[in-house]
């Protein structure tokens, strides 16, 4: 079975990795992403926790992302297989919320 990517997951993709490339927090940090259903998939290490939360900002920021799994390692940061942040999981259970 071959898997497929959409093309607004791969220019999202390409997107963050220009984001990335441009923000002098991150850039040759050599962070890994990838991108599912507007899911965006963080991997890598670095070296602080502010280069982390950086890197979530801007993927968490650009049109089409609908949320970020974040598995950057660093110091003191919650183990990477861990730490899922998706606002669209809040984001549904308010509108069924909403309409009960």
């Amino acid at each position: 079975m071959q898997i497929t990517h959409s093309n607004s997951d791969e220019s999202l993709r390409l997107a963050i990795l220009a984001a990335f490339a441009a923000d002098k927090r991150i850039a040759g940090a050599g962070l890994r992403v990838g991108v599912l259903n507007g899911i965006v998939h963080l991997a890598g290490s670095v070296d602080v926790l502010e280069k982390r939360a950086a890197a979530e900002e801007l993927a968490r920021e650009l049109p089409g992302a609908r949320g970020v799994v974040n598995r950057i390692e660093a110091p003191g940061a919650p183990c990477p297989a861990r730490t899922i942040n998706l606002d669209l999981i809040d984001n549904q259970l308010n509108t069924e919320r909403k309409w009960k």
